[in-house]
């Protein structure tokens, strides 16, 4: 169950990059769904299972995944989801990065135990988390953010520091360190820092990386590997699949 995510912004070419490993269980019955745009609601997809999406992108380049946390008292009035899509929620009503931010406040929505990143087709990346009953909010300095499984703003309640961040910040840095333009491959790299091969539990339950994503926000193309299997990458331009007028479920396999 460890989740790691990262926008990025190339400073060359300009163009936005996001991409994350969902980690859990492989007999999750996980899937990709399109929702068409209807009643002043934007197209959007969202990946996740049981009809509550972990991550997903509008038509307007609004990104955002989320990762489970130490567990965390939430602001006084705020609740947690309960049954409530919220994700699919801010890609149909949101286009950036303050948008989602500011819904999430109107709607009273907290996580007590993970926090959230969004970002934005404008080169805006933020984390949500909620500490201590008061909402923080993390921005990108630079031009990348990334998120694993420790709260940003409290990272002293871990016990030890993440090694799927530290190994990813490394990468991040040796590429910067080079000066050169990077690609959609580039950064996929440096996710693959963080991957988790499949293994059982005492139970003889399985897990791992359940999938990745990978998303040109620039130029709204999008490929999604499930279970770390190159040979079943599902590849998708985001501009023609918008167009569709019918909600889709592509179940991963």
């Amino acid at each position: 169950m460890a989740c790691s995510i990262i926008y990025y912004v190339d400073p060359h070419s300009g163009k936005i990059y996001v991409a994350n490993n969902e980690d859990y269980w492989y007999d999750t019955k996980a899937y990709i769904q399109f929702e068409p745009a209807s009643n002043g609601k934007y197209s959007r997809l969202w990946y996740g299972w049981d009809d509550f999406a972990q991550g997903g992108v509008n038509e307007h380049g609004l990104f955002f995944d989320a990762a489970s946390t130490p567990r965390q008292e939430i602001p006084e009035g705020f609740s947690n989801p309960n049954g409530r899509n919220v994700g699919d929620e801010v890609l149909a009503f949101c286009k950036t990065v303050t948008e989602a931010i500011n819904y999430l406040e109107m709607e009273r929505i907290a996580v007590s135990e993970g926090h959230l990143m969004v970002g934005d087709g404008e080169g805006n990346a933020a984390v949500v988390e909620w500490v201590g009953g008061n909402i923080r909010v993390v921005r990108m300095k630079g031009n990348y953010l990334m998120a694993t499984n420790f709260l940003l703003t409290e990272p002293d309640q871990n016990a030890t520091p993440c090694p799927r961040y530290r190994a990813m910040s490394q990468r991040m840095s040796q590429m910067a360190a080079k000066g050169e333009e990077l690609d959609m491959n580039n950064v996929a790299n440096v996710l693959g820092e963080a991957v988790q091969p499949a293994r059982e539990d005492a139970s003889g339950r399985v897990g791992g990386t359940l999938y990745s994503t990978f998303i040109n926000i620039s130029d709204m193309k999008m490929v999604l590997v499930p279970r770390l299997d190159n040979s079943k990458a599902l590849t998708f331009d985001l501009k023609e699949e918008f167009k569709g007028g019918k909600r889709v479920r592509i179940k991963l396999q």
